[in-house]
């Protein structure tokens, strides 16, 4: 068992745990009734690895109702737990205060009250949630500059991100994402990783989909952690048969207007995939060209910042499901949406077009970016 599945594991163990004592504190249980939440509880804890191993077997029609359930219940249970921390934080200051002013702490909510109070907002917010990560949102940014061809007055790439195609994001989902696509009129259209998520098996018809996407200067894909997760070869034939040029450490020529450089996900070392130089493939650019440089997660390596001129990027979801961004900015402290990391390069930091795991967003709606670049004269 790898270290991340068995930190991730002991993590969500530790939160059925909690939840599973401030039930019995709110509700005192039966017998009966401690078997029944524990064992419902420990199928909870299981049930992504019980996913991936199901799905693995072709038992797609088990695996899809148990992934909706198993994520629907992850999203709910953080949302839970998130608040009743904040409720017994509460409680610990004023009973701080209480110990400074030597007085009685004065407890304002009883441990039932406080259950309810949590459950009632977190159910509240999973069904808001539930329906913000449907709604597909284009968020556009403009982007001058003097490396255009002169023939070039405005050049507009739209990108998605961590899509994630699988078992939860289906045909529905996926149509929604292609309408919003279209609807932006893109002359190039990016993938900066995580399109694709699990088994591919059947899903020849949600390549399809995206294949009939027509952009005039192609389709452009780089990989994400989840690609190697799902496997490598069957998701770089869902992208092919998208209609996606997929760039390993590779530079591509957009019809002379600009250069795009794609590496892959640093995922893939660790499943046989060579590792390239970022340095030394962008200094293969030509620096007079535009070079847009599709990379998954949001680093920005400094060194490298004067050889491209825009990076795009994914992979943090901006949390996903509030206040899990505080969590994720630890670790990628950089802004979602635009911002200059240089006076002459920019960073785009996608929300995502998808979901992972739970099928709820919160203050983290999904978008279609839509990035025009807009010739400038060249200052002298």
């Amino acid at each position: 068992m790898s270290l991340f599945l068995l930190t991730f594991i002991s993590l969500y163990a530790g939160m059925h745990y909690y939840a599973f004592r401030k039930v019995n504190a709110a509700f005192p249980l039966t017998i009966l009734g401690t078997v029944s939440l524990a064992a419902w509880m420990m199928l909870m804890v299981l049930a992504p690895v019980l996913v991936r191993f199901i799905e693995k077997k072709g038992l797609e029609s088990v695996a899809v109702p148990l992934a909706v359930t198993g994520y629907t219940w992850m999203g709910f249970l953080f949302l839970f737990c998130v608040t009743m921390v904040m409720i017994d934080f509460g409680r610990v200051l004023l009973w701080l205060g209480g110990l400074c002013l030597q007085r009685e702490a004065l407890i304002f909510v009883t441990a039932r009250q406080a259950f309810l109070f949590a459950g009632i907002l977190a159910l509240g917010i999973s069904i808001y949630g539930f329906f913000e990560a449907q709604a597909v949102r284009l968020e556009k940014v403009v982007i001058p500059t003097s490396k255009l061809p002169p023939s070039i007055n405005s050049f507009r790439i739209v990108q998605i991100s961590d899509v994630h195609v699988g078992l939860i994001i289906r045909e529905q989902r996926l149509q929604r994402i292609i309408r919003e696509i279209e609807r932006a009129k893109p002359d190039l259209l990016v993938s900066t990783g995580d399109l694709v998520d699990g088994q591919l098996d059947g899903m020849t018809t949600l390549s399809d989909a995206l294949g009939k996407v027509h952009t005039p200067f192609g389709k452009i894909a780089v990989t994400g952690n989840h690609e190697f997760y799902a496997g490598i070869k069957n998701s770089m034939d869902f992208m092919r048969n998208a209609g996606f040029s997929v760039l390993q450490g590779e530079l591509l020529d957009v019809a002379g207007i600009l250069t795009v450089v794609g590496v892959d996900d640093p995922a893939g070392v660790k499943f046989g995939s060579g590792k390239i130089s970022e340095e030394g493939l962008l200094k293969k650019a030509p620096q007079r060209r535009y070079v847009v440089l599709l990379k998954h997660r949001p680093v920005v390596s400094r060194q490298n910042a004067g050889f491209f001129d825009l990076q795009l990027s994914g992979h943090i979801h901006k949390g996903q499901i509030f206040p899990f961004g505080l969590a994720t900015h630890l670790f990628y402290p950089v802004q979602t949406g635009l911002s200059r990391v240089l006076d002459t390069c920019f960073l785009y930091v996608s929300r995502g077009t998808g979901t992972w795991g739970p099928p709820i967003r919160f203050l983290a709606p999904p978008e279609v970016s839509v990035i025009d670049l807009v010739r400038v004269p060249e200052e002298n």
